[in-house]
């Protein structure tokens, strides 16, 4: 018998950052969502500890982004392999470096804003069906009780929407119920886990290293605890066994040259990571992000980053959908665009591993040769900040298209903006200011009115330089940052052309 049943626009299963960055914009926009939880209460387990610029630049898009990085500790530079390091400080972002900060710290701020905003979030709700028609998504639930594993007693409650969206992580319920498969394999057996205190600091604010028998990885969560991430060629066991504190010494030690007085493990686990992607992250109305449609191992700290921007990427459709302003191609944009990113991340990340682990004399001499190729070259070491920050990563356009088309955007002066009503904030002076308000923003020194019609879905400004590169280009921003159309001195008619093939039908019409 079911018990209850709750209607909304989205649901969102998952509450970790990519459901909670989702649901937030989603709020913020004014689509009604509800995200349902498994975890009774918030997991103190925190995997992810690098923020890239690329993140923050979204996050800065949400007014969240100073905020956080008053929590962490931005780095200028990545080292790998011992020998390499990644420049990060010449990269063209307000955000040149990466921000070392635990998940947890993350995962507030995006709870917070969703919150703020209006997204219901319901914990201990443990999803057991779905089932979809031409008109929306059911999904049903069972009751958990705080911090409990087992489902109380009690009848399903249902939730209907008009579309869902699958954030569950990498043992995704949503994707399973769906039938979608997950291929791949697992890279890294046997990784240990460990948070700990240290006697001695280390030297640096993330300190890993790398043998043929093993890796060691320490982080620090900022109250004088570390993350402790270990892995031994020749010692492996079953996920979940505890390792004792004297072996995760012993490898750190083995590993780093140190273990740096480790003691007083709070917490301590063993897991494996693996490779793999959903080949379809849409089926219908229900659509996968993060974990739940792509996993891959740690290396450059890349998954939970690449999650946000399947979220950032996803929320302005489904918005655009539920209002009615798209059609149906749209949201199939999210697959062609997010897809081949994923690829890319589990590619890269998987071979950086791969190097890092190398245990053949010919796989060794290989690492040695890029990484002395890598120091050398300034353009081959640009390109692996621009991948691993996300900065350098760019959707497909037609070909006819502006080149402008499908890239990241940066952020823009800008001049012009509506002023806010007295007493309230100042006018946005910045293309990533503008953004917050979760619209289109078209760039011009003319025609701007043109867009009048599309005022509920459009902010409009010119650029503070008239005399710039961009003097003679119109320029239409997507909400996540990215060029959706541009062009040299467009016709008014033109540009009405574009903002309706984006903004579909005007309020007016």
């Amino acid at each position: 018998m079911t018990a209850k049943q709750t209607v909304t626009d989205v649901l969102i299963v998952g509450a970790g950052p990519t459901g909670l960055l989702l649901a937030g914009d989603l709020a913020t926009a004014g689509v009604r969502v509800t995200v349902l939880e498994k975890r009774g209460s918030e997991s103190n387990l925190t995997r992810a500890f690098a923020v890239h610029a690329r993140t923050l630049e979204m996050l800065d898009a949400r007014g969240l982004a100073d905020e956080l990085i008053a929590t962490g500790v931005p780095l200028g530079s990545l080292r790998l392999f011992d020998r390499l390091r990644v420049d990060l400080g010449s990269l063209p972002t307000r955000f040149p470096f990466v921000l070392i900060t635990p998940q947890s710290n993350t995962e507030r701020l995006l709870q917070e804003r969703a919150l703020k905003a209006g997204a219901t979030i319901l914990r201990g709700a443990e999803v057991t069906g779905l089932r979809q028609d031409a008109e929306g998504v059911t999904i049903e639930t069972l009751p958990h009780p705080p911090g409990g594993e087992t489902p109380m007693d009690g009848a399903t409650v249902t939730h209907r929407a008009r579309y869902a969206v699958g954030t569950d992580g990498v043992h995704s319920t949503v994707r399973d119920l769906l039938g979608i498969p997950f291929p791949g394999e697992s890279v890294v057996n046997s990784v240990v886990l460990a948070d700990v205190r240290l006697e001695r600091a280390p030297d640096e604010v993330i300190t890993v290293g790398a043998t043929e028998d093993g890796f060691a990885f320490l982080a620090p969560f900022g109250d004088g605890w570390y993350r402790v991430i270990a892995w031994d060629r020749h010692d492996q066991h079953p996920d979940g066994t505890p390792p004792s504190l004297d072996r995760i010494a012993e490898i750190t030690r083995g590993t780093l040259g140190e273990d740096y007085g480790l003691h007083d493990a709070r917490w301590s686990s063993t897991f494996h990571s693996d490779e793999r992607q959903a080949p379809n992250y849409r089926s219908g109305r229900v659509f996968l992000a993060g974990d739940a449609a792509h996993c891959h191992s740690p290396a450059g700290g890349q998954g939970m980053n690449t999650g946000l921007q399947d979220a950032a990427n996803l929320s302005w459709k489904l918005t655009a959908a539920v209002r009615g302003w798209a059609t149906d191609a749209l949201l199939d944009t999210y697959q062609t665009e997010r897809h081949p990113v994923g690829k890319m991340v589990l590619r890269s990340s998987g071979a950086l591993v791969r190097l890092a682990l190398a245990h053949s004399a010919p796989t060794r001499a290989l690492r040695g040769a890029l990484t002395t190729v890598a120091e050398h070259l300034d353009l081959v070491a640009e390109r692996g900040a621009k991948m691993v920050s996300g900065i350098g990563i760019k959707y497909a356009a037609p070909k006819d298209a502006h080149p402008l088309v499908g890239r990241r955007v940066p952020d823009l002066r800008l001049t012009g903006l509506e002023q806010p009503q007295e007493g309230g904030p100042t006018a946005p002076e910045r293309l990533y200011e503008a953004l917050r308000a979760g619209k289109f923003v078209l760039v011009s020194n003319d025609e701007l009115s043109a867009a009048a019609p599309w005022a509920d879905r459009v902010v409009t400004a010119a650029p503070a330089d008239p005399h710039g590169k961009l003097r003679d280009t119109v320029l239409l921003i997507r909400p996540d940052g990215y060029a959706a159309w541009a062009a040299v001195d467009p016709g008014r008619g033109e540009l009405r052309t574009a903002l309706a093939q984006w903004l579909g039908a005007p309020a007016d019409a």
